[in-house]
């Protein structure tokens, strides 16, 4: 029955999983399911499918397994969406796990024009991010961005779909009948063209050596019988050898193609988000000038950095890409930038929580966990009271950038998940200290 209702967490009918959430509730405050004391393990950049997460998780079943490992802080971003934000944070009071919601997306920096940041291949083009939103309901002036970012996206992956369905004739797509289905408000990314492909090759060649013959062919490698029918490489090698530089129906974006960094900051800010660069590994020529490209980024809004810890060492196995992990979090830590982490799950074998005990890991986790508890605090106090971790009130009543992060990681700390609407009480004009004796005495 446990199965069964987990299972209807991820129906694209948002009724069925609001109700199978409210069953899970009923089974714990009855005892038949346990769950944990929150720990220290956090993740806050998990993708939903709203845009693609590659377990088919819904905001709430993500809600729900992250409250089942007993995760300090959870959090979902979903690419050029807030789709999730209102489903998981109700789930998230539900369930009583601190919880908070952003989104990512791409963005032309200008200054780095000529350098490839952290999209592979494309200089001046970065992915970013916005977190703690308070609301999918932006404020006025911001509706046509946000609807923008969603329409671009899909405007560019339709294009894409028609350079690819030329070079994998005869298994070609149609864009609203093979891909929008494969997420429930039709925001469709890269990876469900992928998976569409996969599918559709599948049933025009239902014969195993064919489908292999197929794909050797259009993809210009060998694929194997066991790669498929939808296997994470033979996802990876459509997407490798179509869609990005290089494979048949990559464009290379120009300047228009993406909004510049410092209009995505101006949108998250006006919106109650906290602007977030984002880092993949310290390899690329823009990365490897990474305290100049924080520059640019916190010039233009940017308040905290992003990591994805997983993609960036091996377990025992000492690398340069751990190296340059360790050195942007020493970096962010001297510049007092909140950092943000999470292991995104939009790709198939991707965990679902890093693993914090490990020997590469368990150094930086009080960072990680501070960066999650401030991104919590501020979401809550934004919500609430508009109090947020950039707003004006913040401007005004810290004096450095550390004392304003000792509050928040400590209100972070402290605040639980159940009592967050009673700050709602204090006045607009509160002071830190009345709002850390306010949770004081909830």
């Amino acid at each position: 029955m446990i199965e069964e209702l987990e299972g209807r967490l991820d129906s694209f009918d948002g009724d069925q999983r609001k109700e199978a959430l409210l069953e899970l509730c009923e089974k714990v405050e009855a005892g038949q399911i346990d769950l944990p004391a929150a720990g220290i393990d956090v993740n806050i950049h998990c993708h939903t499918f709203f845009s693609y997460n590659t377990y088919g998780y819904s905001p709430g079943k993500f809600a729900w397994l992250a409250r089942k490992r007993g995760l300090a802080v959870a959090g979902v971003v979903d690419f050029d969406v807030l789709d999730a934000l209102e489903e998981f944070l109700d789930a998230c009071k539900l369930l009583g796990l601190k919880g908070c919601a952003g989104l990512e997306s791409r963005v032309f920096v200008p200054e780095f024009v000529d350098k490839v940041i952290n999209s592979p291949g494309e200089p001046g083009i970065s992915y970013h991010m916005g977190v703690g939103f308070p609301s999918a309901t932006v404020p006025k002036g911001q509706k046509d961005f946000l609807a923008g970012l969603r329409e671009t996206a899909q405007r560019r992956n339709r294009d894409l779909m028609g350079r690819v369905n030329k070079h994998l004739h005869p298994v070609e797509l149609d864009y609203e009948r093979d891909v929008r289905v494969l997420t429930p408000s039709g925001n469709a990314t890269e990876r469900h063209i992928c998976s569409a492909y996969a599918r559709k090759a599948g049933e025009m060649f239902p014969q195993a050596d064919k489908l292999a013959d197929f794909w050797s062919e259009k993809l210009g490698m060998e694929i194997k019988t066991s790669d498929l029918p939808e296997t994470r490489d033979l996802l990876n090698a459509i997407r490798a050898k179509t869609m990005k530089r290089g494979g048949a129906g990559y464009v290379q974006p120009d300047h228009g193609s993406f909004p510049r960094m410092a209009d995505t900051n101006s949108f998250i800010l006006a919106s109650g988000g906290i602007p977030v660069h984002t880092w993949l590994d310290g390899t690329s020529d823009g990365e490897q000038e990474i305290e100049q490209l924080l520059d640019v980024a916190v010039s233009t809004g940017a308040a905290a950095i992003n990591v994805i810890p997983d993609r960036n060492y091996t377990p025992g196995s000492p690398s340069e890409k751990l190296k340059n992990l360790y050195h942007v979090v020493e970096v962010a830590q001297r510049r007092h930038l909140p950092v943000v982490m999470g292991t995104e799950m939009n790709s198939p074998g991707q965990k679902f929580v890093d693993d914090f005990q490990s020997e590469e890991l368990e150094p930086l986790a009080p960072v990680f966990l501070k960066g999650a508890q401030i991104v919590y605090a501020h979401s809550v106090l934004q919500r609430t009271l508009g109090l947020g971790y950039t707003s004006e009130w913040a401007k005004k009543n810290f004096d450095s950038v550390a004392e304003k992060n000792k509050f928040f990681d400590e209100l972070g700390d402290s605040l639980q998940p159940g009592r967050e609407d009673d700050l709602a009480d204090l006045a607009e004009d509160a002071s830190p200290n009345e709002i850390l004796v306010k949770i004081g005495d909830l």
